[in-house]
């Protein structure tokens, strides 16, 4: 098995020009021994749980773009703020040569990043996502517009081991932005950093986007918008279950979304709860599943966080803090980290 470091000439996803290009070794379709093992182990839990991961086809992928838009949707604009303020601030300490990042989607806020990079040289840019569709529109768009910076952009599963990112030790920067951490409960980002810093060298840096703890109602809101993006989004769940497993009794309109906040875990849950009894069988792996009406799956969290409990937390881990930004309202957190 190949890892995100290595070279991706078995699977033959080699796309691009000669300042752009896209490699790895899945895509979601193909995944299809990852996605049975989660279906099984996950619908047989009580409640039900689904990776987040496979929210994100095309057409989630597009859906969560529309997300970041949304009024209700602060993080976005509370994380482009700190950026728009500080991105060259993040350059001038790092000194980087190659920036990597993760779960990188359309790469939209990237963009500020990559402008105040402009003033710095050539740059390799590494775009990291589950979505081969979007990650090959983005990096054509990308090199089209920065004529300096030469886009390599690679499919693969954060949940993977990454392998020895690419670039020169001491010379990346590894970008999580998106407040995307909190999609992890405690076991999972500790398993996440982990897998982050063994992939990369003494002196690397680390720039993670955080949401910070705030009223609950605001929070509920921004993941339950008045115009139902969201819901579509959970709903998209469904539809990809329904298409990659060949599911007969399944479509998305037998759920409704839910949104709530669990105080004692400090973390935004999406629920889709059945509005009948269903009966489904998924035919491509031989699978049957019964969830009656009312009853709830959990198919995504978001953890909100306190900063000092946070990068206590990353030190373990073996990132110490350089410098932390916050927006004007104190909504939003961007901390860059050094790896020891």
């Amino acid at each position: 098995m190949t890892t995100v470091g290595e070279p991706a000439a078995d699977t033959g996803l080699v796309l691009g020009a000669t300042r752009w290009s896209v490699s790895g070794r899945r895509t979601l379709v193909s995944n299809s021994a990852r996605l049975e093992a989660d279906v099984r182990e996950g619908l047989r839990q009580n409640p039900p749980t689904l990776p987040a991961r496979w929210f994100y086809d095309e057409r989630g992928s597009k859906l969560f773009d529309e997300i970041t838009r949304l009024p209700e949707y602060y993080p976005t604009r509370r994380e482009t703020e700190i950026l728009l303020n500080h991105a060259r601030h993040v350059v001038t300490l790092t000194e980087a040569t190659t920036l990597v990042e993760l779960g990188s989607g359309t790469s939209a806020k990237t963009r500020l990043l990559l402008d105040a990079f402009s003033h710095h040289g050539p740059l390799t840019f590494v775009p990291i996502d589950i979505s081969v569709e979007v990650l090959t529109a983005a990096a054509q768009r990308i090199a089209d517009g920065y004529p300096t910076v030469t886009v390599a952009a690679l499919v693969a599963d954060l949940d993977d081991p990454l392998g020895r990112l690419p670039g020169a030790a001491g010379g990346r920067l590894v970008a999580f932005l998106g407040g995307t951490i909190g999609n992890y409960n405690a076991a999972g980002r500790a398993a996440f950093l982990t897998r982050l810093r063994d992939s990369l060298d003494a002196g690397d840096h680390f720039l993670l986007g955080a949401d910070l703890k705030k009223d609950p109602a605001r929070l509920v809101a921004a993941y339950d918008d008045s115009a139902g993006v969201t819901a579509e989004f959970n709903r998209n769940l469904i539809e990809v279950l329904r298409r990659e497993l060949d599911a007969e009794g399944l479509t998305p309109v037998d759920f409704e979304h839910i949104a709530r906040w669990n105080d004692e875990l400090g973390q935004i849950e999406m629920w889709l709860r059945s509005v009948r009894d269903v009966h489904a069988c998924f035919r491509a792996i031989n699978l049957e599943w019964d969830l009656p009406k009312g009853a709830e799956m959990l198919t995504e969290i978001s953890t909100k966080f306190e900063l000092p409990s946070l990068h206590a937390e990353l030190a373990r881990h073996g990132f110490d803090l350089v410098h932390a930004w916050n927006d004007a309202a104190g909504d939003f957190s961007l901390s860059l980290l050094v790896a020891t």
